[in-house]
Formats: structure tokens, sequence, C-alpha cells
């Protein structure tokens, strides 16, 4: 049963989330095929890269299983068992497309050769159909059911959880890489959860911390959005 009184979650964060999964996800396996092989300095660079988008992934997904789903399925099983199955396989197939890319991770920074590399690039790859299947089917038919079933303080949970996870001084950088495609309306409401103390100048720290990130990893401060721009 839902807790009554209790205000419904506002998930439209969730598609900045996803873009910005597509977009640097996406643009992964080209920023690895291009470095040269024993290059360590710039491998290491995509590499930190790749990693911080895998783990920022499988935060997503840990969050949603441990407070999404169980929830859904207990609030409105009939609404969610047509496609349960199905994300639920998605999920795996995720989890083990990531391993994949987590171990020629370690591979490719411990040689640079241009043979881990391209299995690197290849891992990332094979990811992605499922990875963009999921994200699309999820936005689709899971975001409608959050905002009518999950209250708000059970949906920030996902998030919190994900940000007590992540260092620090990586937050701006994550931040303004949901700010730079993130609908305004949207990146306001993540803002006004924020601790006052931290609302103050977010925007434009976030801002500056994605760029200087983007320039060392994409070559540019404005790498190529999902809507081709």
């Amino acid at each position: 049963m839902t807790p009554e009184n209790e205000p419904f979650a506002d998930a439209r964060d969730m598609f900045a989330v996803h873009t910005m999964l597509r977009r640097e996800l996406g643009a992964a396996p080209a920023l690895v095929r291009k470095v040269g092989a024993g290059d360590q300095r710039r491998a290491e660079v995509v590499a930190r890269h790749v990693d911080l988008m895998s783990q920022l992934l499988e935060q997503h997904h840990s969050g949603e299983d441990k407070h999404i789903w169980p929830r859904l399925e207990a609030r409105v099983p009939e609404a969610i068992a047509p496609i349960i199955d199905v994300m639920e396989k998605q999920h795996e197939a995720i989890h083990r497309g990531a391993e994949r890319v987590n171990e020629a991770l370690r591979q490719w920074r411990a040689d640079s050769s241009a043979v881990s590399r391209d299995a690197l690039a290849d891992a990332v790859d094979a990811l992605l159909p499922v990875l963009r299947e999921h994200l699309a089917l999820e936005e689709e038919r899971v975001v409608p059911l959050i905002e009518r079933y999950i209250t708000a303080a059970e949906y920030r949970l996902v998030a919190g959880e994900g940000g007590e996870e992540t260092s620090p001084e990586l937050l701006p950088v994550i931040f303004g890489m949901l700010m730079y495609e993130g609908a305004p309306e949207v990146i306001d409401s993540i803002i006004a959860e924020m601790p006052p103390q931290a609302q103050t100048g977010i925007r434009e720290l976030a801002s500056q911390a994605y760029a200087s990130y983007a320039e060392k990893v994409h070559g540019t401060s404005t790498p190529t959005r999902t809507t081709g721009g």
C-alpha cells in the first residue's frame, strides 16, 4: 500500500539521467579506439571516464532494484506484471555486459595495448543496444508508474544512496553532465532538493566542472548531444 498523504515522486530527472548515459556511453567506443597503442596517459584518462560511467550505470540500476521494483511489485502487481520479466532480463543482460566492460577496462589499464583497447571498445559497443532498449522501455512504461505509486521520499533514496557512493570531488562533474542536456525545469527541481548551502552557485560550478572534464575527455567542452546538436 502506498503511504497516505505523501506527495508522489517527480521522476522527470530519470530522463536526464538516461540522456547522460546514452551520450557518454554512446561516445565511449570511439573515444577508446582513438587512443594510440601504448599511450598510457591518454588511455588512463579515457579509462577513468568509462569506469565512471560504468559505476553510474550500476548505481542507477541497483537503486532501482532496491527502492523501485519491490514497491511497484507490491503496490501494482497487475500493472508491472507485463513488463517485469523483460525489465529483469534486461537488467541482467546489462549487468553482464557491464562486467565484460569492467574486465576489459582492467586489461587495458594494465597494458594500454591495441588488442585490449579494441576489446574494450567492442565490449561497450555490445552493451549499448540492450541499454538503449532498456532505457526507452523504462521511460515509456515505468516512469508513469513511479509517479503514481512511489512517494517523493522513497524516490529520493535512489539518488541519495548513489551520491553517498560517489567521490565528493566528482559530484559537480556528474551534475554538470546531467545539466548539459537536462531540461531547465528538471534541473531546477533537482537543485530545489539540495541543501540550501549547496544550491548557491551550483549551476556555474557544475557547468564549469563538466566543461573542463569534457575538454579533457572528449577534446571539446561541448561534446555531441544525443539530439546531434
